[in-house]
């Protein structure tokens, strides 16, 4: 299976730290060497890289991991693929326009005889389960709210009710952003962390590396950082319950529904 990271905070915030233990999983500490990919949300525009080698190795990956971008909504994943042949066109996260934003997905799981009527308004280009499910993610939201964006909570617990139509045909963990917010939902695996005043020290599982972020953050700073497992072994991740779906806002849980 695939593993996601995701980060939505207060202030854009840079995710090096979290993304240096994240890429060593995909062919070096772990098996997820399928592909990875990563984007960045900076205000409308959203910076996307993707790439068919294994994180731990890609040379895209480096040019990340030394780019301290600043966003306020990150999505990461590193690819095991299960259906779809490696290819670019089937790396995750996987970008779309709806309401005049760009929407980021990536998913971790296995959909099985998922095999939706699409009207043509969101096309797959690969043959993952996981772009499918996306397109027609969005193809329900744009039936049900039309032209314009609607406001968040009615927009939650729509994406809600699609989320256990999907979830019946196998494990659906996914990650999901148009820049305001972040949503996660929680299938089998998937925790997080708030980092906020008093900051404190972290260190990584996957390699012997830590950060004071005390020494790089304000103290009115907050950030929510989400993974399929966690990422720091001195921090109090919070595991989520199978079959809960979450919206972070502003670095902080915004709201909760249960899909099973």
């Amino acid at each position: 299976m695939c593993q996601l990271l995701g980060m939505n905070g207060n202030t854009p915030t840079d995710i090096c730290f979290s993304f240096e233990g994240f890429r060593t999983r995909g062919g070096l500490t772990d098996v997820h060497k399928d592909g990875w990919g990563i984007a960045f949300f900076e205000g409308p525009g959203c910076r996307v890289f993707i790439d068919v080698e294994p994180s731990a190795q890609s040379p895209v990956a480096e040019l990340v991991r030394h780019y301290p971008i600043h966003s306020t909504n990150v999505i990461a994943h590193i690819r095991k693929a299960t259906q779809g042949r490696i290819a670019l066109e089937n790396t995750h996260p996987f970008q779309r326009e709806l309401w005049g934003r760009y929407w980021i997905f990536a998913h971790n799981g296995n959909l099985k005889e998922f095999a939706p009527t699409l009207d043509g308004s969101f096309v797959p280009v690969g043959d993952t389960d996981s772009e499918l499910a996306f397109c027609f993610l969005l193809q329900r939201l744009r039936a049900e709210f039309g032209e314009a964006m609607p406001l968040r909570q009615p927009m939650f617990d729509f994406l809600a009710g699609i989320t256990r139509e999907i979830a019946a045909h196998g494990e659906f963990n996914f990650l999901l952003s148009n820049g305001n917010c972040l949503y996660a939902h929680c299938a089998t695996k998937l925790a997080y962390i708030l980092r906020q005043a008093p900051f404190a020290v972290a260190h990584l599982k996957d390699q012997d590396i830590s950060i004071d972020f005390s020494e790089v953050t304000n103290p009115s700073d907050r950030v929510a950082v989400i993974a399929t497992l966690p990422l720091t072994d001195n921090e109090p991740w919070i595991t989520m319950e199978p079959g809960t779906l979450m919206v972070f806002k502003d670095g902080m849980p915004a709201a909760e529904a249960r899909t099973a």
